[in-house]
């Protein structure tokens, strides 16, 4: 947990350093992916107490939904389900995840819901592609966010065991580097034992 806290901190105060420790955390998720969801419990109701209870801030309804970090794509999945009219993409650095959230795909012919490997500090969409950016247990790189959120979407950051969660960031933090990328908080909350912060992007002018 102390190693994540870490990683999160380094992520929000000092992002060009990234670099130095994204191949370890690729190699750590890489080897940790066969049996995550069993180990974690990801996809239970409470590792996605907080998400639910965050998706009732967001508003209106998005169209286009990223989930950065998305693992085995359990929360993925459940924006899918929530929004079953918008386009879903999940991204994740490892690609033994991807893989296996890629798997849990149905019969999907339009393509709505889409797993790739990516990097959070370099997302592969252009500017302002997403109406809905959100995250579970993922640190936050404020400037990539902003950068493909669209003026007036939403942000949800989750954390499904509150400060407990090994990759979290103190709602104080989210604050600050929102707040830096004109993205202003909405509320947050708890849920089980998580926490879930809202916030929204400012209209273009």
């Amino acid at each position: 947990m102390l190693a994540g806290h870490a990683i999160s901190k380094l992520v929000a105060r000092a992002p060009w350093l990234w670099p130095l420790i994204r191949r370890p955390v690729t190699r750590f998720f890489d080897s940790a992916a066969a049996g995550w969801d069993e180990r974690t419990g990801a996809g239970s109701p409470d590792h996605l107490a907080p998400l639910a209870a965050g998706v009732l801030r967001v508003e209106p309804e998005p169209e286009r939904i990223l989930d950065i970090g998305c693992g085995t794509g359990a929360g993925t999945l459940f924006l899918a389900r929530e929004y079953p009219r918008a386009r879903i993409r999940g991204v994740d650095l490892s690609e033994a995840m991807i893989a296996r959230a890629t798997a849990k795909i149905g019969l999907d012919p339009e393509a709505r819901v889409a797993f790739r490997v990516g990097d959070a500090s370099k997302l592969p969409y252009p500017d302002a592609s997403f109406d809905l950016v959100a995250q579970v247990n993922m640190p936050v790189f404020f400037a990539e966010v902003a950068r493909v959120l669209r003026p007036g979407g939403t942000v949800l950051i989750t954390a499904s065991l509150g400060d407990e969660t090994p990759f979290t960031t103190p709602g104080q933090t989210l604050d600050g580097g929102f707040a830096r990328h004109g993205i202003e908080a909405l509320d947050s909350g708890e849920a089980a034992a998580g926490t879930w912060f809202c916030a929204r992007k400012a209209d273009a002018a």
